[in-house]
């Protein structure tokens, strides 16, 4: 099991941006007949019914089709309903799933099973493959879905060789949905200590951050301002937070995920003053945190992309969302 090269594969470059644009609208077409499908979601078909999947939710499941399959638009069937939380546009959904070449049948790849594999999907086509988006859009956080996916909404007229894709290839997706990200911590913040700078936070948690008109502390400094109530965060455990990055010197933001989506990496695969930051702190938690040069960029000579010199003290702002164990 590769998710790094399933993420890879899955993000949404611009050729499939470009192809996504050119896709059939789903919505304007009619949903074939004996669905009652809402507006906005990818209707159930013919194709996709015909796909068997058997197994227990969220664990390896057996698929079996006749290859080749072949449509139009994307299908989508519901093999198992859950009674959670609904998947919408810009949510992140934590997912399990397998990916077999619809026109092969050949099983291609697969996140794995475990909770630690579990897969961050955001709902927004122009992050993530539009046929996996539109796979998840609509189910509730329990299903398990199978949809058949046609190349416009796949890997187009290139294919991708990385999983297995030829080009002009239908792709299967049977995906379950574990769960729901909230969007933020959630509670009412308590007061930053002295020397940090002031912070207020919209309705969807986007920060503003005031850099005060001082020097910044020598010392690593981090405050806790929302205490979540979910598991504890481990060294080297990965980590799904939003988050934002504010440069002392100038009080400039250089890199925020707000906006675009929930970000997942591993506590020791960051800068150092960032990982201490959330070690030990809990699911839900909000975390403020200046990090000096020498545990931020100083090490590395600074970081020129983001306009951060070496001798540069950083702010950042960060909710916790999920964790997982390495």
């Amino acid at each position: 099991m590769r998710t790094s090269r399933l993420a890879v594969a899955l993000a949404a470059p611009a050729l499939l941006i470009g192809l996504a644009a050119c896709a059939p609208d789903t919505a304007s077409e009619p949903s074939p007949a004996g669905t009652d499908t809402p507006a906005g979601c990818a209707p159930s078909g013919p194709i996709s019914d015909a796909v068997t999947v058997t197994g227990d939710f969220d664990t390896e499941p057996k698929v079996d089709f006749n290859a080749p399959l072949s449509v139009s638009a994307l299908q989508r069937t519901e093999v198992i309903t859950g009674d959670g939380a609904e998947v919408q546009d810009g949510a992140t959904a934590q997912i399990h799933f397998s990916v077999y070449n619809g026109s092969t049948g050949k099983s291609l790849d697969s996140t794995g099973y475990d909770a630690a594999q579990l897969f961050q999907a955001t709902v927004d086509e122009s992050a993530l493959l539009p046929g996996l988006v539109k796979t998840i859009r609509c189910s509730t956080v329990g299903s398990r879905v199978v949809s058949v996916v046609p190349p416009a909404d796949a890997f187009g007229d290139t294919g991708n060789d990385q999983l297995g894709i030829g080009a002009g290839e239908t792709v299967v997706f049977v995906v379950d949905v574990v769960d729901v990200l909230p969007t933020q911590a959630e509670g009412d913040p308590s007061p930053l200590p002295d020397g940090f700078p002031a912070i207020t936070w919209d309705a969807d948690g986007k920060p503003s951050v005031t850099i005060p008109d001082a020097e910044p502390p020598a010392d690593l400094k981090i405050a806790t301002v929302i205490t979540g109530s979910g598991p504890k965060v481990g060294d080297g455990d990965s980590v799904t937070v939003q988050y934002q990055g504010v440069n002392w010197t100038g009080g400039e933001v250089f890199d925020q995920s707000w906006g675009r989506g929930p970000a997942t990496f591993t506590t020791d695969g960051v800068i150092a003053g960032f990982g201490k930051a959330l070690v030990g702190q809990t699911v839900g938690s909000r975390v403020v945190v200046i990090i000096p040069p020498d545990q931020g960029y100083g090490p590395q000579g600074g970081n020129s992309s983001a306009g951060i010199a070496a001798d540069d003290t950083l702010v950042f702002v960060v909710d916790i969302l999920a964790t997982a164990s390495a």
